[in-house]
This record gives C-alpha cells, sequence and structure tokens, in this order.
C-alpha cells in the first residue's frame, strides 16, 4: 500500500513539475500549462509482463469419492471397516507466471485483450480416520484411512479486460475463460488386513476447463514500464469443484 501512495505522490509531483518549470506568461495561463497538468498516460499498444500470486482455495470432493476402492476390501471374521467420509480440501497456495496482452483506448477508456498464464503449486488434500472397537469373545480394533489429494498446477486464460485511465492509474475489470491440467489422487487403507489383496490407490489427470473474473490496477512508473496489483475469482468445474481466489502482483512494461 506504501508503494502505492507513493506512486500517485510521484505522479501528481510530477504534473506539478512540469507546470512549475513552463515561464509565467500571460499567453501560456490557461492553456499549455492547463494541458500539462491534465496529461493522460497513454495505454494504447502491445504489453508483456510477469507475476507473483498467493491465494485460498477449496476443492469440493465427494464424501464417497474413494467408495470404489474401499468396495475392493474384504473384512477378516468378527472385524468390521469404519470408512468415513472425504471432507472438503482446502490450501493456500503461491505462484508465479505471465502475461501478454493489447490494449485499444478512446479517450479515457481503455478495452483489451489478454492472455494469462499462473502455476499456482495447487495441491488440496482431503483426508478422514475411522476407528472402531467391537465385542465378540475378543476386542478387534478397525482402524481405516482414506484421502484424495486434488492437484491443479497450471492454467492459462483468455480476457477480456475494460479499464478507465486516470492520470497515472488504470483501474479495470476483466472476464475470462480457460483450461489447465488437474490430477487427482487416491488411497485408502485398512486395519486388520482384508481377507484378499485390495485396490489400494489410484490416479487420473485430465484437462479441466474453468472461468475467471476479477478487478485490478495496473500503475505506470516510468516510460513504458508499469506495475500492477490484482484479484482474480477463479472457478474449475470437473467432477471436482475447485474454487480459487488469488490476490497477484506482477510487473509489465508497454510497448
Amino acid at each position: 500500500m506504501r508503494r502505492f501512495l507513493l506512486v500517485a505522490v510521484m505522479c501528481g509531483a510530477a504534473s506539478v513539475a512540469q507546470a512549475a518549470d513552463m515561464p509565467d506568461l500571460p499567453f501560456l495561463r490557461g492553456g499549455l500549462t492547463d494541458g500539462l497538468t491534465s496529461a493522460k498516460v497513454n495505454w494504447q499498444g502491445y504489453y508483456v509482463g510477469g507475476q507473483v500470486s498467493y491465494g485460498s482455495v477449496t476443492s469440493k470432493v465427494a464424501p464417497g469419492a474413494n467408495s470404489d476402492l474401499q468396495s475392493t476390501y474384504r473384512r477378516p471374521p468378527n472385524a468390521d471397516y469404519n470408512w468415513q467420509p472425504l471432507p472438503i480440501g482446502n490450501s493456500n497456495p503461491t505462484g508465479f507466471g505471465g502475461f501478454v496482452g493489447y490494449n485499444s483506448q478512446w479517450e479515457d477508456v481503455v478495452v483489451g485483450f489478454e492472455a494469462n498464464y499462473i502455476h499456482d503449486g495447487i495441491r488440496t488434500i482431503s483426508d478422514s480416520v475411522g476407528l472402531r472397537y467391537q465385542l465378540d469373545n475378543v476386542t478387534l480394533q478397525s482402524l481405516t484411512h482414506s484421502n484424495a489429494i486434488v492437484k491443479l498446477s497450471d492454467f492459462g486464460s483468455a480476457r477480456i479486460r475494460a479499464g478507465y485511465v486516470m492520470g497515472c492509474f488504470l483501474p479495470y475489470l476483466f472476464a475470462g475463460t480457460g483450461l489447465g491440467s488437474q490430477t487427482v489422487d487416491r488411497t485408502v487403507s485398512a486395519f486388520p488386513d482384508p481377507v484378499l489383496t485390495p485396490t489400494t490407490a489410484a490416479s487420473k489427470t485430465k484437462l479441466v476447463y474453468g472461468y475467471s473474473v476479477g478487478a485490478g490496477l495496473d500503475v505506470m512508473l516510468v516510460g513504458g514500464l508499469f506495475m500492477r496489483a490484482e484479484y482474480e475469482y477463479r472457478r474449475v468445474t470437473t467432477d471436482i469443484e475447485t474454487n480459487i481466489n488469488t490476490v497477484r502482483a506482477g510487473l509489465g512494461y508497454k510497448f
């Protein structure tokens, strides 16, 4: 926040300095000096940049997602397996990536297209443990364990942006759609050992689709160099729904 305040002061100071350097001539008053103090940044053109992110992720794994693996366990006599439902998985991943786009500007209005990539390293874990004691002449302990790990490490999206120029600031909104790679690793285990050898693990990788919406702020620093702060909400829906909220900081250059 302090960096953005410093940039705002610098933007204002630059305009004042430009006006102060002009000679105090009557024919300039209300003319050229007014033009200098109200000069707007030109955001028209291509741009490219890099970014880092921090997020909060929720993966809604179905409570019975491991029922196919659990059904392969054949319990021994006088024992019973106490399988528990899987909970929702959560994580707070960090990431990095890049962006490239093009802006069209009409007076204060900027509309553009952007390709955005982020490597989040998302890894949410749903884990459950079941414990049971039974009395049937002897006391037996049944211990079960079930988990599902959802990985969504890479996501690329195409966005449409719309912003409004305010001096050296460009606040904007965006919406987009994209795709990424999702891997789901599942494992189960139980004690006492089953009568027959069970299937204990399964893994599946697939291409997933999603959409994103959000808002951000680009700030022109010097020349074509600008910095960015952004919030994005992303939703990826397959057989497992994943909701991702991220804040990002970036640095870019407009050609």
